[in-house]
């Protein structure tokens, strides 16, 4: 039978020629056009027959996928921060010589002489020159950084280029420890540095506060007053030293540790802070700051002209900040030796550094 003819028939004769059809292949209608399975009335709602298609299993229980695969890592790479690099911020930093030398001189004239009462036929009177060659020795210092193929490709997988964060942190410890030569210098050789040169003068004591010791964070009502004695103190001993030559208006630096800066937030009774009475009375200080300050036997503070009469008071010096040496290729992994030298600070006036101790 065509479909043209099935088309001709009615619903009632065209479902029971499909019904007559499906019977061939096993497919039983009945009435209303209902399907109905041949199970026996005593298994059609029997569990156990549903059951029979899910064989028991044979691998361990699981509720889902790995936890690890909904885990999120965060491309942003979080810097673990180290304390700042102030050396050379304090004392401006100059390069003197190059990697190969080990040893700078700096010559330093001085003028004297003598005069005479006059007369026409006198040679009384005599001037002349003195020069000292005062000497500092260079440290060389190296590091190496390694990295390996699997390493790198390992790291990749967590999205760190780590042959760049290695190159990264070779410069940082190398800065880190210059800027170490430059406040303590390098034992062992002519090679000293902000805290520790020998030239400079002893420090002073501070002076003693209403509310008991010497501590620029006792517990006082006058402490303000008290820690601009001590600064007043600083300045008088820089004149004193220099002979006249430094006053209350050459420009200076007032360096001290964080932790003691707050002290110049300390107000007194007319509620002016110590930051005020500084700018009121040496309107060319300013203030600087460096952990390096907190020393083993107290809190420090220097007082630091930057300049005499166009001279630089000194500065941090170095042979060479970073010298990358040649990348070494091995069988599967690479190697670079990066060096630095360093002369500590060059104190060329230590006349015009004051420091006190104890603060």
């Amino acid at each position: 039978m065509d479909i043209n003819e099935l088309n001709r028939m009615s619903a009632p004769q065209q479902l029971a020629v499909i019904a007559q059809a499906a019977r061939a292949y096993g497919i039983h209608f009945h009435q209303a056009g209902q399907v109905q399975g041949f199970i026996p009335q005593n298994l059609a709602m029997d569990a156990d027959l549903a059951m029979d298609a899910l064989p028991a299993l044979v691998t361990t229980t699981s509720s889902g996928i790995p936890a690890f695969l909904t885990n999120y890592v965060d491309p942003k790479l979080i810097e673990v921060l180290v304390s700042p690099n102030k050396g050379a911020q304090i004392l401006g930093e100059n390069q003197k010589g190059d990697w190969t030398t080990p040893t700078a001189f700096f010559p330093v004239v001085e003028s004297a002489g003598e005069v005479s009462s006059y007369g026409d036929y006198s040679t009384n009177g005599e001037v002349t020159a003195n020069t000292n060659w005062p000497q500092r020795q260079s440290y060389h210092y190296q590091t190496v950084t390694q990295w390996g193929e699997r390493e790198l490709d390992q790291m990749g997988k967590g999205r760190i280029d780590w042959a760049s964060r290695l190159n990264i942190a070779s410069a940082m410890i190398m800065n880190k420890f210059q800027n170490k030569t430059y406040f303590f210098g390098v034992s062992g050789l002519q090679n000293y540095g902000i805290l520790n040169d020998p030239s400079l003068s002893t420090p002073l004591s501070p002076g003693a506060k209403t509310g008991g010791g010497f501590l620029w964070t006792s517990a006082s009502a006058n402490l303000a007053n008290e820690i601009f004695t001590d600064i007043e103190a600083l300045v008088l001993q820089l004149i004193t030293q220099s002979n006249g030559v430094i006053d209350m208006s050459s420009p200076m630096k007032l360096c001290l540790s964080p932790k003691r800066q707050v002290a110049l937030t300390t107000t007194n009774q007319y509620n002016v802070n110590v930051f005020a009475l500084l700018k009121n009375n040496f309107p060319n200080m300013t203030v600087e700051t460096a952990p390096e300050y907190s020393t083993a036997s107290g809190e420090l503070v220097q007082l630091i002209v930057e300049s005499v009469e166009g001279q630089d008071t000194g500065y941090c010096a170095f042979t060479e900040k970073m010298r990358a040496h040649a990348v070494e290729r091995k069988t599967s992994s690479f190697l670079q030796k990066k060096s630095g030298g360093t002369w500590g600070a060059i104190i060329l006036q230590p006349y015009a550094i004051a420091q006190m101790l104890g603060i």
